[in-house]
């Protein structure tokens, strides 16, 4: 074999191993080309049921809970892979902070089990404000929905909904103020009438911001929309 060749194969090695790394991320077992080996998959911590049909909190019988009846949320309903704990919150904070986008992939394909099924006709990733996308460098959200819409064949709409005002920190407000915080933070430039459009975000903690954002894409014609997240957060 040439040396131009060994430096060939060995660039397409470190290439594959860039895109399939080999081992696990949790426990650095052989994943054979997935993110994940076998063993640390079938451990990840599992959304609980019953949930609340509409916001995916814990209920004793799958009834709907008390905040979204007081409060009923923009959106019709919402799933989540997973629920945000260890190490689960752990790999999100790492494609967040890290830019570690392999994972963005694996999330989306993890969310492409929870989309089977449901009748949808677009799908729109939770947009960032202009501001902390020049920061981070990419649209979390964006990059999940790719491979859910590669693989579902639903097609991903990047712009039609941006955010139009950098909110303060929800972190310590009540969800009454997020809600505030977060009113006329969304803004749309398509015309959504008829569509089933499925949103979708990293993690929903309180699901203000979502709620938000469905009730801006209903403003402009959405018939429902469905929230898929890799993460809920569990309140007690």
């Amino acid at each position: 074999m040439s040396i131009l060749a060994e430096k060939l194969g060995a660039a397409g090695r470190r290439v594959l191993d860039a895109v399939m790394p080999q081992d696990c991320l949790l426990c650095a077992a052989p994943a054979g080309g997935t993110l994940l080996c076998p063993t640390c998959a079938a451990e990840l911590p599992r959304m609980p049921a019953p949930t609340c049909p509409h916001c995916a909190l814990p209920t004793s019988s799958g009834e709907t809970c008390g905040r979204c009846l007081r409060h009923p949320p923009h959106f019709e309903r919402l799933l989540a892979c997973f629920p945000y704990a260890f190490p689960v919150d752990r790999m999100l904070q790492q494609l967040k902070y890290g830019h570690q986008l392999a994972l963005a992939r694996w999330f989306g394909e993890q969310l492409t089990r929870v989309a089977d099924g449901l009748a949808c006709d677009l799908i729109v990733p939770m947009p960032l404000h202009p501001q902390r996308l020049r920061e981070r460098g990419f649209n979390q959200a964006l990059e999940i929905a790719r491979p859910l819409a590669r693989h579902t064949g639903v097609r991903l709409s990047a712009t039609s909904c941006v955010r139009n005002r950098d909110t303060a920190p929800q972190e310590g407000l009540t969800l009454l103020q997020r809600r505030r915080n977060l009113k006329n933070a969304f803004a749309c430039n398509t015309d959504f009438s008829g569509l089933h459009v499925l949103l979708v975000d990293d993690v929903v903690t309180t699901g203000a911001s979502v709620s938000e954002c469905a009730r801006t894409l209903r403003l402009h014609g959405a018939e429902s929309v469905t929230v898929l997240a890799v993460a809920r957060t569990l309140l007690d």
